[in-house]
């Protein structure tokens, strides 16, 4: 029996929508990831539970609280070490487990720290029904007595997730290839060497240039989060150094994949999931492809061209998830690079994206570079902006007061979007700092997509 049943109350506060995310010695620490297992165990009546963490310093620490936690709940843990939070998803299905958790932080400050957890199959907990009970039971710190559960050294599992991540490229198309891969010091390095070892074993004509590979806690290049402009230029200037055909980039627990073409250019997401929509169509017509509804012309045109159905859903990678499963879509992608699998338990990973991409590139004996130039001519979008704004609220009421009346439609999914014909715009709120992000998109005309975000820019900043 545990020792630890009545651990008294304590306000937990870092639950999110649908993970966790806190502040080291703030909100977070070992007491409160021992609590998360306790509880998670509980609520779920959980036996067997995949645990993996990433690259920062303190994920050791919080990941070992949570495993005792979890055992001392009655569940028996597949321990994963290090691993991408990818891995999870595909051991927790894989292995047919109760659930699974990663402890990361993804791409937060280096203070922060964090988990997704995912229950059976690896489906995202519903918010409003399944999260409540863990967060009661964590706060409350009372547990019932349960038989303590056992860990099991899972960390030599990952050949089974390489094999399984090579399986979703057809090697004997592809082309003689040289790829610049920047883990960013993060969790994929290892992750990446065990696929890039399969593929080698089945004769992928492959050759990689690695930057950042190394494991370090310290993030000496910074925190891995390829999506910032400043963090670009070091993977731009090697895939142009190395004359490389590709570039592709991770974020801290690499669920997101980032992609820079031939030239070095860093292609935003929104081309990815129209690119990689479409190529679904072609072995698959008919489909349904879900998509995020902040940036959407381009994607929503390639997938009806290929002959699918685009499906829109709320921002976030529960919504995207159930959506999907709702309705049986073979893939799901937003513009901040996650991409979603149906043949992966319908969950997002940074590695099956690029696996594609070199096929895909293989097949239609182009380059990234040519395969998107007329998209993104026909249409060009301004990428997400962020605006630090006291008022957000007063903000984005004196857009719509004026742009309302002008607009054909509007949609109020995820903040609300108005679209105007030839160019639309998408504005949403920060659930937690004062800033609207605004996305904005043109038919074939990017003088009017700066001419309309400047005009934007300037009325909410008034």
């Amino acid at each position: 029996m545990s020792d630890k049943g009545n651990l008294g109350h304590r306000d937990i506060t870092c639950f999110k929508a649908y993970d966790v995310r806190g502040e080291l010695g703030k909100n977070l620490d070992a007491d409160v990831a021992y609590r998360i297992g306790r509880a998670f165990a509980q609520a779920r009546q959980a036996k067997r539970v995949v645990v993996g963490r990433d690259s920062r310093e303190s994920s050791p620490e919080l990941a070992a609280a949570l495993i005792e936690g979890l055992t001392d709940g009655g569940a028996d843990v597949l321990d994963l070490g290090l691993a991408g939070t990818e891995e999870v998803y595909f051991h927790t299905g894989f292995h047919d487990t109760d659930g699974g958790i990663e402890v990361t932080a993804s791409h937060n400050p280096i203070n922060y720290n964090g988990m997704k957890i995912v229950g059976r199959g690896s489906a995202p907990l519903d918010p409003a029904t399944e999260l409540p009970p863990i967060v009661e039971l964590a706060t409350g710190g009372s547990f019932a007595p349960a038989t303590k559960g056992s860990v099991t050294d899972f960390s030599g599992a990952r050949a089974d997730y390489a094999r399984a991540m090579a399986d979703f490229v057809d090697v004997s198309v592809l082309k003689p290839m040289k790829i610049v891969v920047n883990a960013g010091n993060g969790t994929a390095g290892p992750t990446f060497d065990a696929i890039a070892a399969e593929l080698e074993k089945r004769g992928a004509p492959l050759t990689f240039v690695r930057m950042h590979h190394d494991v370090d806690s310290s993030f000496p290049n910074g925190i891995p989060n390829p999506l910032l402009d400043e963090n670009q230029p070091p993977t731009v200037e090697k895939v142009k150094a190395e004359d490389a055909d590709l570039g592709v980039a991770w974020d801290g627990d690499f669920d997101r994949c980032f992609f820079f073409d031939e030239n070095g250019r860093f292609i935003p997401g929104e081309y990815i999931v129209g690119l990689l929509g479409a190529a679904f169509l072609e072995k698959s017509p008919g489909e349904k492809i879900v998509h995020d509804p902040r940036v959407i012309m381009n994607t929503r045109a390639m997938i009806q061209e290929a002959g699918g159905e685009p499906v829109v859903s709320k921002t976030g990678h529960a919504f995207i998830k159930r959506k999907m499963r709702d309705v049986g879509a073979i893939y799901g992608g937003e513009m901040s690079a996650h991409h979603y699998f149906r043949d992966f338990y319908y969950c997002d990973s940074g590695m099956i994206p690029w696996l594609l991409m070199i096929e895909l590139l293989s097949r239609k004996g182009k380059t990234l570079a040519e395969l998107l130039e007329e998209r993104m001519r026909l249409y060009p979008s301004s990428g997400e902006t962020n605006y630090h704004i006291d008022d957000p609220d007063a903000a984005i009421a004196r857009l719509i007061e004026k742009y309302e009346p002008q607009a054909h439609g509007r949609d109020d999914l995820d903040g609300v979007s108005l679209d105007f014909g030839n160019w639309r715009f998408n504005l949403r709120k920060s659930n937690t700092e004062p800033v609207v992000r605004l996305n904005l998109e043109a038919d074939g005309d990017m003088a009017l997509v700066r001419e309309k975000q400047a005009e934007l820019a300037a009325l909410l900043q008034a």
